[in-house]
């Protein structure tokens, strides 16, 4: 028996151990419970000095549990593969970034080399053209009412998205010639002009704030997004090109307004920036004629003020918008040719005009000298009409299979109004010209072959059979908008390929080339803008992810560790109330010591055995103990408290302690977790944003 003076054998759940040397709890390793040796069918074996088959010692299940243990560790994450992982994330995203902000670019506009579509006879050096339709910078009056940032953000990426996208056509593609189609900015209607004159003003009240100011803020915008890039190309043109252009001249109805809605400063002042909207310009022996349609939409608009249609002569302000596009209309059969004359004399060695012979003119007399056209005569250089609003065409006419919101409907039939156009007009808009408007324009420009415009934001491929044409019909193609923001999730713009050799009186060489193969054309598409951001909060949401695992296995370490520091490494017993009860007040002390102290029911499960009450007794206990007296209960009184039922509740120091440590633990796991969290979002962070700023910078 245990001597009832004698020091507890018990130390903090640990089982003392007979021995010269006296270690307590603090001595013995902190990762001593995992190892704890199993005694197998014998646990009265005596603990004292012997060997370990005397001790019973199963030293396979201690190996067991040692390369278990080992195991564990190595799938487990270690403090040394944190830098790993950051490193690994990193890594995720600067490639991730680069394809979003550079790669996705490049690759979409080097599908779309010359050489990949284009089926010309091998000797052939055709002209490469770029249209683009409807940049339309975004502006305070795209998205009234978005509140800052948002709205901040939306112009920063929507001008970023079209800077990068010209700039590789220019690196990749390297186009002759440059064509856009109208609509450049988005409220360029509504800014008001220099003081002065009349109509300086917007009609709408809210945009009568920005002025002049505001509008060559926008021009100087434009020029940073697509004269800068151009200009800083080679102005040399392609091989047997006269030199490379850029026409950006044609207007839209966001850049002047629409018919009768246009004011007349507003035009003048796009003119005296962009060029005039009505020209001829000879490309790759092809007559583009581009037609401000915007205006001369008012032809037959009735007058809000007189109610006239300002068609007969002295009618007033609707005359003033349309006539001056009326003229060049009625004079473009003659001007054409004049211009078709001129860039044969150059291409073949001559003056680009004819020296006209000295004559004396009185002061008084009158000047009327005729240039001589001897280019009246036919040729076979096709012309091309250029406008930003489409011609007319039956309403459900199809787009075809490039058009992006509405594909074709099944069965492709004649009538498709979902894959159409629609024909339908509004305030400072309309889809398509009146029937009137279209067929003027078609006649009097005569020979065209193909038609290009902009205006709807997305493709649409159609073939004219109801206008004049010596082919039989007319192919109109609607381009794509350049921009995300107009409603497509892939913006996009056109190339073609002009091949159209001729002699010195304008004939076409070579049997096999018709004006039916003098142009090829091809939708080239843009990276979705969208879906790329997509691709980054995905990418995002996976890091976050990552890196809580990671820290949670991080914490959860802590926690553990914390725990073996405190030193409670085997299971504490706590004496039930009952079995007090039954012993009564007549068992000595050191036997209710003793019962508090044996290891319950529970130590099975930690491969740990009970010792049998009929164990032999230590005869010896150490001399100075460790450090607890006789009696448990008289140093450490049990904690009472109040039950339902009345009976007194029974809670050792050792339990009031375990529970402290454990709410100790979990808050010192959670602060670990939270602050390994937050540092290793911020050392990821803050190399990505470098990494993304620097990708922006050099875009």
């Amino acid at each position: 028996m245990i001597s009832p003076n004698g020091p507890s054998p018990f130390r903090n759940g640990l089982i003392s151990q007979a021995g010269s040397k006296k270690r307590t709890s603090d001595d013995l390793p902190l990762d001593i419970g995992r190892y704890v040796p199993v005694y197998k069918d014998n646990p009265s074996q005596d603990h004292g000095s012997g060997s370990a088959a005397q001790r019973g010692i199963d030293w396979k299940q201690l190996l067991r549990q040692l390369w278990t243990q080992f195991a564990h560790g190595i799938k487990v994450w270690r403090p040394r593969d944190i830098l790993g992982i950051q490193l690994i994330l990193i890594i995720i995203w600067m490639i991730v970034l680069w394809w979003g902000e550079e790669a996705v670019f490049r690759r979409n506009v080097q599908d779309c080399a010359w050489d990949r579509w284009e089926s010309w006879p091998a000797a052939s050096n055709p002209h490469h053209v770029v249209l683009i339709a409807d940049p339309q910078l975004v502006d305070p009056h795209t998205y009234p009412g978005r509140p800052w940032p948002l709205s901040t953000l939306t112009i920063r990426y929507t001008d970023l998205y079209m800077r990068k996208s010209f700039q590789e056509i220019q690196s990749t593609l390297y186009p002759d010639s440059v064509i856009f189609l109208g609509d450049l900015f988005d409220g360029g209607r509504e800014w008001s002009t220099p003081p002065g004159g009349d109509e300086t003003e917007s009609h709408d009240k809210r945009w009568r704030k920005y002025g002049q100011k505001f509008w060559m803020k926008e021009y100087r915008r434009f020029s940073r997004i697509f004269f800068e890039p151009w200009l800083r190309g080679n102005a040399q043109g392609g091989q047997g090109q006269r030199g490379r252009r850029l026409i950006a001249g044609l207007p839209g109805n966001h850049d002047l307004g629409l018919g009768n809605g246009i004011r007349m400063p507003v035009r003048r002042r796009f003119n005296a920036y962009f060029g005039d909207g009505n020209r001829i310009d000879v490309v790759g022996n092809h007559t583009f004629v581009s037609l401000d349609t915007v205006s001369l939409s008012a032809k037959g608009q009735p007058d809000p003020a007189t109610g006239s249609q300002g068609i007969a002569e002295g009618d007033g302000h609707n005359k003033e918008i349309w006539g001056p596009v009326d003229q060049f209309l009625h004079l473009a059969a003659t001007n054409k040719a004049r211009a078709i004359e001129r860039e044969l004399r150059v291409q073949f060695g001559k003056a680009e005009n004819e020296a006209q012979d000295p004559e004396i003119i009185e002061l008084n007399g009158t000047l009327a000298q005729r240039v001589p056209l001897e280019s009246h005569k036919s040729t076979d250089i096709p012309s091309v009409i250029l406008t930003h609003v489409p011609l007319y065409r039956a309403p459900g006419t199809p787009c075809g299979p490039l058009r992006e919101r509405f594909p074709p409907s099944k069965g492709n039939p004649e009538k498709d109004d979902p894959n159409s156009i629609h024909v339908q007009a509004g305030v400072q808009y309309q889809n398509v010209l009146t029937p009137a408007v279209s067929n003027e324009i078609v006649d009097l420009i005569g020979d065209a072959t193909h038609v290009f415009s902009g205006d709807d934001h997305d493709y649409c491929d159609v073939i004219h059979r109801g206008y004049t044409s010596k082919n039989g019909g007319i192919r109109e193609v609607t381009v794509k908008s350049i921009s995300w923001a107009m409603g497509v999730r892939k913006p996009g713009f056109v190339l073609l390929s002009l091949w159209n050799p001729v002699d010195a009186e304008g004939k076409a060489i070579g049997q096999e080339t018709t004006k039916a193969t003098t142009i090829q054309s091809r939708l080239c598409l843009l990276p979705d803008q969208l879906g790329i951001f997509i691709r980054y909060g995905w990418t995002l949401a996976f890091t976050i992810l990552v890196l809580l695992i990671r820290a949670s296995q991080i914490g959860l370490r802590s926690s553990s560790a914390s725990k073996e520091a405190n030193g409670h490494l085997l299971p504490l017993s706590k004496m039930d109330s009952s079995n007090s009860k039954q012993q009564g007040s007549d068992v000595p002390s050191t036997q209710t010591a003793s019962a508090r102290s044996l290891p319950s029911t529970r130590s099975s499960q930690s491969r740990l055995t009970v010792r049998s009450s009929t164990s032999r007794p230590r005869s010896l206990s150490p001399s100075n103990g460790y450090g607890y007296p006789a009696s448990a209960e008289a140093e450490y009184p049990p904690c009472m408290d109040k039950r339902a039922n009345g009976a007194m509740g029974d809670k050792g120091r050792n339990d009031i302690a375990l529970d402290e440590s454990s709410r100790r633990r979990r808050g010192r796991g959670l602060l670990a977790l939270f602050d390994e969290l937050r540092s290793s979002v911020l050392q990821v962070g803050s190399l990505v944003i470098l990494w993304y700023i620097w990708l922006l910078w050099n875009s």
